[in-house]
């Protein structure tokens, strides 16, 4: 099989799989009654005055079938109902708070992936001498320590006392020009690119500065899964008949190493990392929090506490759609790496 039938034989095997957590999000609505499940549909305050007719406007207390088919053509729509805590349609918001929880992503995994691969693939190299040690201390250390504590940490070592890197995701001149001046274009969203997309590249060093610590603090923990899984995988893989082949042959050390086993070490290693990313992706709350971020794992935090009072259930049932599409996703573009990088896989 080549690996554009088995990408779309893995697109199709989404579909059942996206369904099932749709059923299960709509499940979950029917534990409420008809007047809390109008929440789901309101997008104003106006609304909020009048539940009964918005009850009747969706048929909420219609049999289940005809209540699934009303919500799911609301949500193909966009409709995910009004958070009280984001003060506007979940999809808005949600759409709003993204951003910043991205451009932290795409600062921190590509350098956890990355680093993680080599540090675990030196780690397996060098087994049980000097740099082995050095690194399986370092993962076990970064592993245990709490990220609200190295948070606080580094805002109290370099900005607090150095003034270095500041928290939050931008400065008040930064704010005032994004948000104020009127000249700013939002064409992704992430300040470090679209500082350079308006011409001000000043604001792409203003946001890089304000990444720096939270980018630290997310990799330092999440480094020591990959560190640990790569170097699992990779011993396993030196253990292996091919490599004993290959040494037989008289290929070099860096070819046996690059070539055979750190390809086929790579598996479990891209599951850890699809999963990472998935993670992140969905909100790094404390990290979020700790940092005054305002992304969407932060939002959806202060949504199921309700601000005190009742949880915000639009919010908390969009942010639990989004989070499973987002696995989903994760997961589908792990099988794709999958079968590329052991084309064996496309038989199963």
């Amino acid at each position: 099989m080549g690996l554009a039938q088995f990408i779309i034989r893995r697109i199709l095997l989404v579909i059942p799989t996206l369904l099932g957590v749709i059923l299960l999000i709509f499940a979950v609505t029917q534990l409420f009654t008809p007047e809390q499940r109008a929440t789901l549909y309101i997008t104003s305050e106006k609304q909020m005055t009048d539940i009964e007719s918005v009850i009747r406007q969706y048929h909420l207390r219609d049999p289940v079938f005809n209540q699934f088919v009303g919500w799911i053509s609301q949500v193909l729509q966009g409709n995910l109902g009004f958070s009280k805590t984001g003060n506007g349609p979940v999809l808005d918001v949600m759409l709003r708070k993204l951003p910043a929880t991205f451009e932290l992503v795409v600062w921190s995994i590509p350098i956890t992936v990355l680093l993680g691969i080599y540090l675990g693939v030196n780690s397996a190299v060098n087994r049980d001498r000097a740099a082995d040690h050095v690194t399986r201390t370092i993962s076990i250390i970064g592993w245990s320590l709490p990220s609200f504590w190295l948070g606080i940490m580094l805002i109290a070592i370099f900005y607090a006392g150095l003034g270095w890197f500041p928290p939050e995701r931008m400065s008040i001149p930064t704010f005032n020009y994004v948000y104020l001046s009127g000249e700013w274009h939002h064409y992704t969203g992430l300040l470090t690119i679209d500082g350079l997309l308006n011409g001000q590249p000043w604001i792409t060093v203003d946001a890089l500065r304000h990444l720096v610590l939270p980018t630290i603090t997310l990799v330092t923990i999440q480094i020591a899964l990959i560190v640990r899984v790569m170097r699992s995988s990779m011993l396993e893989a030196l253990g292996k008949g091919y490599i004993t082949a290959a040494k037989a042959k008289g290929l070099s050390k860096g070819e046996i190493i690059n070539k055979h086993a750190r390809r086929n070490a790579l598996i479990p290693t891209m599951t850890v990392a699809g999963l990472l990313t998935a993670g992140m992706l969905t909100g790094v709350i404390i990290t979020e929090t700790v940092f005054n971020i305002d992304g969407i794992g932060r939002w959806a935090a202060a949504a199921a506490g309700g601000g005190g009072t009742v949880p915000d259930v639009p919010a908390i049932l969009g942010f639990s759609l989004f989070a499973g599409i987002v696995y989903i996703v994760a997961n589908l573009v792990v099988d794709i790496l999958y079968a590329y990088v052991d084309p064996r896989i496309r038989l199963v």
